[in-house]
């Protein structure tokens, strides 16, 4: 909306500010990087990529610390990694990981990345549990950088 008036400096100032604080990234912490570091699925902090990035305020430390375990076991324990049309597929064997940690992994990775989808499969008559990672165009870019997927 323009009301005709222009705003003097200050006020400029102010609105971009707030803006910034709006967006998530003044606060104490107000940088010239914008979001702080969050774990990821293949070890790397979150970063900005494109139009995708990994908010590391959405999790409590508690939060981030348990998220980060059950990171480091997923990657320790997957068995293979599928790429399909729109994103990849994860696989683990349920002796090694159960349905509720990876889907405890996948609401606490929700919050952090909510440009994901997220599909968990329990196949092979309970033998296989595969998470499946799509989103957005450019979606499979990412995932291959954050959660080091090897490039064909």
């Amino acid at each position: 909306m323009n009301t005709g008036k222009k705003l003097g400096t200050k006020t400029n100032a102010v609105i971009a500010i707030a803006g910034l604080w709006f967006l998530g990234l003044g606060g104490e912490k107000a940088s010239a990087k914008a979001i702080e570091p969050a774990p990821s699925f293949g070890g790397r902090q979150g970063t900005v990529q494109g139009k995708f990035y990994c908010n590391s305020k959405a999790l409590s430390p508690a939060e981030r610390a348990h998220h980060k375990q059950l990171t480091a076991k997923l990657m320790s324990v997957q068995k293979e990694v599928v790429e399909t049309e729109k994103g990849y597929e994860f696989q683990y064997s349920p002796a090694e990981i159960s349905l509720s940690e990876l889907a405890d992994w996948v609401a606490a990775e929700g919050k952090c990345c909510p440009f994901f989808d997220f599909h968990i499969d329990l196949e092979r008559e309970g033998k296989l549990l595969c998470l499946r990672l799509t989103g957005p165009e450019g979606v499979k870019a990412f995932i291959r950088s954050e959660f080091q997927v090897a490039g064909k």
